[in-house]
C-alpha cells in the first residue's frame, strides 16, 4: 500500500481555514473586505456571542447573480484576479478567493444576494461547506450569516476566549477596517445592542473624530505630502501628547491595514531624541504607493506586505514626520519665548531671541536648561535637566528624581487611600473613548471609585466625571483612563493585580513633571514624605528615586586617594 495519498477537498478546506480563520473577528474581517471590495458604502454587522453563535454582515454593494453566488464558495474562486499580471497589481483587499470557501468549511453559512438590476436574488445555506438549500429571493447587495463557528473543529473551537474578548478583537478589525475607508457608514450590533454607528466621513480626520473624538483630534499634529511615487497622510502625536503604552499605532498601504516593522520603525526613528524611551506616540499612517511597487501576496490574512524599494519609504516617512515635528517644536519654543521674554535675562534681545527661533537643532529641554531660573546659589539644592535635583551634605551629594519620587508616594497613598480627597466638579467633564476602552472604563467604574474617580456613562461612547481626587484635578483624565483601559484589556497579567497596576498609573500621570523649578519647601515635603513610604528607594516602576555618592566614591571618580 502506498503512504502518500492525496488529500481530501473537504480536509484542504479546513487546513486553509487554520490558516486564514483563526477566531470570529478573522470571519468579519474577510466579510468587510468583500463587502468593501463590493464596493458598497453602507456595512452593518450583527453579532451574537462575541461571534461564537452568529456573525452577520450585510451590504449594499454590487451583490451577485445565480451563477457567481454558487461559484464563490469553490476554493479559489475569484473575481479580483483573471491572469497572472493582475498578482503583481492588486487593488483590492481580497483576491486569493479562499475565503467564504474557508469559513463555510468550519461553519453553518447562509448568503442572501442579488445585483441592483434584478428583481430576483439567491438564497443557498451549507454546513460544513456543504449546499443544503439554494432558493430565489427578493434582495439586492449582499448579507452573509455565519453561525456556529468551528462546529465541525472542536480543537479550534476550545481556543476562543470569553465572548467579551472576542467581541474586543472584532472592534478592533472595524474600527481599522473604518479608518482607512472613511467614505462607508459602519454599524455594529452585539447581541442586539447597537454599539458602534460611524456614518460616511468626507476625510480620514473627521473619521478619526467620530471614533475617538475632537479632543483626541485636536492634539494631533496632520500631515499631507506627495512625491511621484508616495502619498502619505499622517496624524501623530506632539512630543508633548504621549501615551505609556503602544495603543492608537495605525499603519495603513493603500487602505489595507497592515503591521510593518520597516515602517514602524521609521516613525519611531523620527521622535528619536525628541520624546522618552519609555513613552509611545500616537499615529495613523496612510500611505498610497502604486500596487506594481508592493506585493500583498505574502501572508494568509494579508497583514503584511513586500514593498519594492524599502529604503525609500523608509526615508520618505522618517523625513517628513521628522519634519513636521521639529516644525512644531520651533512653533512652541517660539511661543514659550515670546510668554516669558520679561523674566529671562539676555532675552530680550531681537537679535538673540531670532538666534533662538531658527535653531533647528535646540530642543525644549536645551532651552530650559540656558534659563537663569534653573540655579539658585540661595537653595542648598540645584536642579539639574528637567526632573533631577542634587543635594549636598557632609557623607556625601544625592540626585533625587523628583517624578520618580512624587510618584513613589502618590502611589502608596493611592493604594492605600491615604491622604486622598476627593472634590465634585463644578462643571463635569465629558469624555468619548474609543468603544473598547469605553466599555472596559464603564465596567470597572467600581475599582474607580475607590480611587475617587466617580463616572457615569453617558451612552455613544462617551462617559461623564463627576468628581477626582484633587491630586488628578490638573491631570490629563482623558490618557489616564486610555492608559487604565489599555492595562485591563492587553497588559494584565495574573502576579499583577490590577488594583496595584491601577495605582501606579494614577501615581504616574498625577506625580511632578519635567520643566519645574522646585521650591526649598517643596523639596523638603517631598524628602519627608519619600521617607515615611515602605520602599522609598524605588518608584513603582522598579526606577530608583535616588542615587547616593559618597565622598569616598566622589574622590575615586577624580582619581584621589
Amino acid at each position: 500500500m502506498p503512504s502518500i495519498h492525496i488529500i481530501p477537498e473537504e480536509l484542504k478546506n479546513k487546513i486553509a481555514a487554520g490558516e486564514v480563520i483563526e477566531r470570529p473577528a478573522s470571519v468579519v474581517k474577510e466579510l468587510i473586505e468583500n463587502s468593501i471590495d463590493a464596493m458598497s458604502s453602507e456595512i452593518i454587522i450583527d453579532i451574537i456571542n462575541g461571534g461564537k453563535r452568529l456573525i452577520r454582515v450585510s451590504d449594499n454593494g454590487t451583490g451577485m447573480d445565480r451563477e457567481d453566488a454558487l461559484l464563490c464558495f469553490q476554493r479559489h474562486a475569484t473575481s479580483k484576479l483573471l491572469k497572472e499580471e493582475d498578482l503583481f497589481n492588486i487593488k483590492t483587499l481580497g483576491f486569493r478567493g479562499e475565503a467564504l470557501s474557508s469559513i463555510a468549511s468550519v461553519s453553518n453559512m447562509k448568503i442572501m444576494t442579488g445585483t441592483k438590476k434584478l428583481n430576483i436574488g439567491t438564497s443557498i445555506e451549507l454546513t460544513g461547506g456543504n449546499i443544503k438549500e439554494i432558493k430565489e429571493i427578493v434582495t439586492s447587495g449582499t448579507t452573509i450569516e455565519v453561525r456556529d463557528l468551528f462546529f465541525n473543529t472542536p480543537a479550534r473551537k476550545k481556543f476562543l476566549k470569553k465572548n467579551a474578548t472576542e467581541l474586543y478583537h472584532i472592534i478592533d478589525i472595524i474600527t481599522k477596517e473604518s479608518l482607512s475607508h472613511w467614505w462607508i457608514s459602519f454599524k455594529l450590533r452585539s447581541d442586539n445592542k447597537l454599539i458602534l454607528d460611524l456614518p460616511s466621513s468626507t476625510f480620514y480626520d473627521e473619521r478619526i473624530l467620530n471614533i475617538y473624538g475632537k479632543e483626541f483630534l485636536d492634539k494631533l499634529i496632520r500631515i499631507n505630502i506627495q512625491d511621484d511615487n508616495t502619498t502619505m497622510d499622517a496624524f501623530i502625536s506632539n512630543i508633548d501628547n504621549l501615551k505609556n503604552t503602544r495603543t492608537h499605532q495605525f499603519i495603513f498601504i493603500n487602505n489595507r491595514p497592515i503591521k510593518d516593522q520597516l515602517i514602524n520603525h521609521a516613525v519611531y526613528s523620527a521622535y528619536d531624541g525628541l520624546i522618552p524611551r519609555d513613552k509611545q506616540p500616537i499615529f495613523f499612517i496612510f500611505l498610497k504607493i502604486n500596487p506594481e511597487k508592493i506585493d500583498v501576496n505574502v501572508h494568509p490574512t494579508k497583514r503584511e506586505v513586500r514593498l519594492d524599494d524599502k529604503e525609500m519609504v523608509y526615508q520618505f516617512i522618517k523625513k517628513h514626520i521628522k519634519s513636521a515635528l521639529v516644525e512644531k517644536r520651533e512653533q512652541f519654543v517660539k511661543e514659550f519665548l515670546q510668554k516669558n521674554i520679561d523674566i529671562h535675562k539676555g532675552l530680550k534681545d531681537p537679535q538673540t531671541l531670532n538666534t533662538l527661533n531658527n535653531l533647528h537643532t535646540k530642543s525644549i529641554l536645551e532651552v530650559s536648561e540656558n534659563f537663569e531660573l534653573n540655579y539658585k546659589t540661595s537653595l542648598p539644592f540645584i536642579n539639574i535637566g528637567d526632573t533631577f535635583i542634587a543635594i549636598s551634605g557632609k557623607a556625601g551629594l544625592t540626585l533625587i528624581d523628583f517624578h520618580a519620587a512624587h510618584e513613589r508616594i502618590l502611589f502608596e497613598r493611592f493604594l492605600k487611600g491615604i491622604d486622598l480627597t476627593s472634590s465634585q466638579l463644578l462643571f463635569p467633564k465629558q469624555i468619548q473613548l474609543p468603544l473598547n476602552e469605553y466599555k472596559t472604563i464603564v465596567e470597572n467604574s467600581d475599582i474607580l471609585m475607590e480611587f475617587g474617580i466617580h463616572i457615569e456613562d453617558f451612552g455613544q461612547n462617551t462617559i461623564i466625571i463627576r468628581s477626582l481626587p484633587d491630586v488628578l484635578i490638573q491631570a490629563d483624565i482623558e490618557s489616564i483612563l486610555l492608559d487604565i483601559a489599555s492595562f485591563i484589556l492587553k497588559e494584565r497579567t495574573s502576579n499583577i493585580p490590577i488594583k496595584k497596576s491601577i495605582a501606579a498609573k494614577l501615581a504616574c500621570h498625577s506625580s511632578l513633571r519635567g520643566m519645574r523649578i522646585l521650591s526649598q519647601e517643596e523639596v523638603n515635603n517631598l524628602i519627608t514624605e519619600l521617607e515615611k513610604t515602605e520602599n522609598p528607594e524605588q518608584c513603582p516602576h522598579g526606577r530608583p528615586t535616588r542615587i547616593f555618592f559618597s565622598l569616598d566614591e566622589l574622590k575615586k571618580m577624580f582619581k584621589k586617594k
